[in-house]
């Protein structure tokens, strides 16, 4: 570890659970965005940009040597709606609001890294730290490069981090290529025709038609997808009725979500899952839409040249014994990919053991942040070295 950074551990804590007591959800992190930004001044950053994309903000700091160029680093700041389980003195004061994915651990780990290159500036060119809205919704990243980040703070290479607790703490892991999966959240709306429940030949049964779609389209994944590809097709709710026992209703719906690390797979399982749905409700006498909701976003993929130098930045920094640089991509999703899409970079795991992520018990593990802090740090001096 940096010694600088570990020596601060506790201080870095202290803004973690600062802002872990006082959550907000995506696109309403007001206060969250006003106190990052006023850290930053205080840290004596050149520019601080606030209102990108709504709530997103991005410091500026300048090296102490001139240089073209720029590196970006980001942290997400948006919560969860859902009621915190813990009660320890730090939980969240905010009802039915709660930071159960660490994005207040991300917060605090790329604060401590810009307070740490704030005091020396010793690097050249210019780092943009990037302060994300809305990661929870999958849109925050979009809705930042289509209100312009990229053409205001241009970056060369760019790097994003997330706690996982199911790698061992202390530990460093990513992949070449597709880390996460895309994800497509879509919605089924099934028209039949309403009836008694005693007379079925008089109308056309909805759920029975919604039920024949879930089995109809699971097969998508087991016969028009190669087994040694992946994808994920899920329904998460099905509705029909409004709680009776012998009405039958017209309508039913379905939402879920597709999950895939190949472009090519996402795009085969999202037109299939429409000629499935289409075709089975025709062949009952109904009728079928599928609509694609916003808010997808692509595979998080990361460029192999910038995951070879995490690589090597981690084992230089903790050992080869705690770098996995081959492990397996994760089927959830993050939209840091739009980034990487727009900006070469990579997207690395650090670990944090505890509580899985989006869990009322969960809590960042404080004594990850120095990890993470120092990786950004020495990542920010290999592309950008003083001279």
């Amino acid at each position: 570890m940096i010694k600088e950074i570990e020596s601060n551990k506790s201080m870095f804590a202290e803004w973690r659970r600062e802002f872990h007591m006082y959550p907000e959800i995506s696109y309403k992190e007001h206060d969250t965005a006003k106190k990052v930004a006023e850290m930053l001044d205080s840290f004596g950053f050149d520019e601080v940009h606030t209102g990108i994309g709504g709530t997103g903000l991005v410091g500026v700091l300048k090296g102490k040597y001139p240089s073209n160029k720029t590196v970006g680093l980001r942290a997400d700041m948006d919560a969860l709606a859902m009621e915190e389980l813990n009660e320890f003195e730090h939980a969240s004061k905010n009802k039915g609001v709660m930071h159960a994915c660490g994005h207040d651990g991300h917060m605090a780990t790329l604060l401590a890294a810009a307070w740490y290159l704030s005091q020396g500036r010793e690097f050249s060119g210019k780092i943009h730290f990037i302060f994300q809205t809305a990661e929870e919704e999958l849109t925050g990243s979009k809705t930042m490069i289509d209100d312009g980040l990229f053409e205001r703070f241009p970056c060369g290479v760019i790097y994003g981090q997330h706690n996982m607790p199911h790698v061992p703490e202390g530990h460093i892991w990513l992949r070449e290529g597709a880390i996460e999966a895309s994800c497509d959240r879509f919605d089924i709306e099934i028209v039949g025709k309403g009836g008694h429940a005693a007379m079925p030949e008089g109308m056309i049964d909805g759920p029975l038609v919604m039920s024949n779609i879930i089995m109809a389209a699971h097969t998508i994944v087991s016969r028009n997808v190669s087994p040694l590809e992946s994808v994920v097709l899920s329904f998460a709710d099905a509705h029909a009725g409004s709680g009776t026992y012998n009405i039958m209703p017209k309508t039913a719906t379905l939402k879920g979500c597709v999950r895939a690390f190949d472009e090519g797979i996402r795009q085969l399982t999202l037109k299939r899952l429409k000629e499935v749905v289409e075709m089975t409700a025709q062949a009952h006498g109904a009728k079928a839409t599928v609509t694609v909701r916003d808010g997808s976003c692509p595979a998080t993929v990361n460029n192999p040249e910038q995951a070879k130098l995490v690589a090597k930045v981690a084992a230089d920094l903790i050992g080869e014994d705690k770098v996995n640089a081959d492990c397996r991509p994760l089927s959830g999703s993050e939209d840091f990919s739009w980034m990487l899409q727009d900006i070469e970079g990579c997207y690395f795991f650090v670990g944090n053991e505890g509580s899985s992520l989006h869990n009322p018990s969960y809590d960042f593990n404080d004594s990850i942040i120095p990890l993470g802090a120092s990786m950004f740090v020495k990542l920010v001096e290999h592309n950008l070295p003083a001279q």
